[in-house]
C-alpha cells in the first residue's frame, strides 16, 4: 500500500511540474469569440429573458393569466437559462472585454451573485422566488447599462434620452 501512495506522490508532482511548464500564459489561455454586442444580443439577453418570463401574471381584458413553468422540462429551461446568466457575468470579466477594473468588475461579480440566486431558487422550484429574483436580475442588468449603455434603457427612460440629446 505504501509503495503505490509513494509513487502516487510521484506522479502527482511530476503531473504539477509539467502542467506548470507546459500551461500557456493567462492571455493566452482565452480567446474572444463575440464581441461586447454579439454577447449581449446572443448569450445574456435571450437568457435572462427566459428566466424572466418564465414566471408572471397577465391581467388582460380575459382576466389573470398565470406564467409559470409546468414541466419538468420547462424548469430545466429556467435553471439552465439561470446558469448562463452566472456564467456570463464571468465573460464580461475577460481581457478584452472588461471595460474597467471599478464598477464594471463589481457589476459583473453582481450578475454573478445574482445569477447563482437565480440557479438556487429555480432549483428549488419555487415560482414566487423566481419572480423575485428576476426583479433584482434586471436591477442588476438595467445598473450596468445606465452605466455603460445608455442607448439600451427603454425609451422611456430620461437618462436614454439625455445621452442622446448629449451626441
Amino acid at each position: 500500500m505504501n509503495r503505490f501512495r509513494g509513487a502516487q506522490r510521484t506522479f502527482l508532482g511530476l503531473f504539477v511540474a509539467l502542467t506548470a511548464c507546459s500551461a500557456p500564459a493567462d492571455e493566452d489561455r482565452y480567446t474572444a469569440v463575440a464581441d461586447m454586442s454579439d454577447l449581449m444580443a446572443h448569450v445574456l439577453e435571450p437568457n435572462a429573458q427566459v428566466y424572466w418570463r418564465a414566471v408572471g401574471w397577465i391581467i388582460d381584458f380575459e382576466g389573470e393569466h398565470e406564467l409559470r413553468p409546468e414541466t419538468e422540462e420547462e424548469w430545466l429551461a429556467v435553471e439552465n437559462a439561470a446558469f448562463v446568466v452566472a456564467e456570463a457575468g464571468n465573460l464580461l470579466m475577460m481581457d478584452g472585454r472588461a471595460l474597467d477594473d471599478g464598477p464594471w468588475m463589481t457589476m459583473s461579480q453582481s450578475l454573478i451573485d445574482i445569477g447563482r440566486r437565480a440557479i438556487e431558487v429555480a432549483e428549488a422550484r419555487d415560482e414566487q422566488a423566481v419572480f423575485d429574483v428576476g426583479a433584482e436580475m434586471y436591477f442588476v442588468c438595467t445598473q450596468c447599462h445606465a452605466t455603460y449603455a445608455l442607448e439600451t434603457l427603454r425609451p422611456s427612460d430620461d437618462r436614454a434620452q439625455e445621452s442622446d440629446a448629449g451626441s
